[in-house]
């Protein structure tokens, strides 16, 4: 078991470095099929344009969302320590990355609770996994939102890179019956978070029938975790990393595409957090023009998030420049009046979607 917390840990780790500095996006998460109707005359004045954006109850200065990435090492603190501050300074939601070596070994609590400190007014999203949900039940859900005192809890489902990884959990049964008993008995609002595959109109479905107050759809497009773990595997030399290698690589094109998913789930309900291939602020204004709630984003923030302070606020600065730019030159003075907002879609993503159902969900 000791050899078992260890492992978890340093992966954590493992998986920070590989997204830093390895090619591990796979795809088009469809944003590129997406394009704005100029209006010629906007009719608002940009520097009024209110990006404020609501959220289960919540108000934040803006609809981007800093997606859950890291924590669980100790080499890991200073870049949630930065995601938290700038998730504190920019009045922004924030997702924790899983908390399951922090709850194997509450040594390495504190590389999450010090979001909490240092974001001391931030909605933050605890993060615990669907496998973890169903053996060691709601005891651990209740210390993981009591971790960073939490506003609410993401169920991440990550079944693609748990059959990657050599030492994945490969049996899921019992985890959707797991996340129902969840729901029923946590007071907590309970989001269904995947992690770059997409959610479907069924499995949608199935968790808001049990009582899941949002999904975080987490697309294809993105950051690819078979992609992550093929890279793991790639430094091995044995005849089974070899296995998994292969295995990866031919995996990093499952799932279903960002807009795709976020077409099919917003056609079931809501809110909606669209997240995976999430690239720029012109990708959150179309994210939220097609029906999204708010956009989450990880990968572009963890690199400036790993250098600085300055760096990572630069960043963010620059995707609100764009979803700025994109609200005035659709004459959307507010979030909510991006909905209205005309746009077309093309290419292999309108071919996705059923043909039945409108180009752009509206709610």
């Amino acid at each position: 078991m000791k050899d078992a917390v260890k492992l978890t840990s340093s992966r954590k780790l493992d998986h920070l470095r590989i997204c830093a500095e390895e090619d591990v996006e796979c795809g088009d998460a469809g944003f590129n099929d997406i394009r704005f109707v100029h209006n010629a005359l906007p009719e608002c004045d940009m520097e009024a344009i209110d990006l404020s954006a609501r959220f289960l109850g919540h108000t934040f200065s803006s609809p981007l969302f800093i997606s859950a990435m890291t924590g669980g090492h100790p080499g890991t603190k200073d870049v949630n320590a930065r995601l938290a501050r700038a998730a504190e300074k920019f009045g922004l939601g924030m997702g924790v990355g899983s908390q399951r070596a922090a709850l194997e070994k509450p040594d390495l609590k504190d590389t999450f609770s010090l979001v909490r400190d240092e974001a001391p007014h931030a909605f933050l999203v605890a993060n615990l996994g669907a496998v973890q949900l169903r053996d060691h039940g709601i005891a651990w859900a209740e210390k993981a939102v009591e971790m960073i005192d939490a506003d609410a809890l993401a169920i991440h489902l990550n079944f693609l890179q748990e059959a990657i990884q050599p030492e994945g959990d490969h049996n899921a049964v019992g985890c959707f019956a797991a996340i129902g008993e969840l729901c029923r008995d946590f007071k907590t609002p309970v989001i269904i978070k995947e992690t770059g595959c997409g959610i479907s109109a069924a499995t949608a479905r199935k968790c808001w029938g049990v009582g899941v107050k949002a999904i975080d759809i987490g697309g294809w497009g993105g950051t690819s975790w078979a992609a992550v773990e093929a890279v793991r595997a790639g430094k091995g030399r044995s005849a089974r990393d070899k296995a998994l290698l292969t295995l990866g690589q031919g995996f990093a094109g499952w799932g279903i595409p960002t807009v795709v998913s976020l077409a099919e789930v917003l056609a079931t309900g809501g809110p909606v957090i669209a997240s995976g291939g999430v690239r720029s602020g012109l990708d959150v204004a179309k994210g939220l023009a097609f029906g999204a709630d708010l956009c989450g984003m990880a990968l572009p923030l963890l690199k400036p998030a790993m250098e600085s302070d300055a760096a990572l606020a630069h960043a963010i600065e620059a995707v609100h420049r764009e979803l700025t730019v994109a609200m005035f030159l659709t004459g959307s003075a507010r979030v909510t009046d991006l909905r209205k907002a005309p746009v077309h879609l093309t290419g292999r993503t309108r071919q996705m979607i059923d043909k039945d159902n409108p180009a752009r969900i509206k709610r």
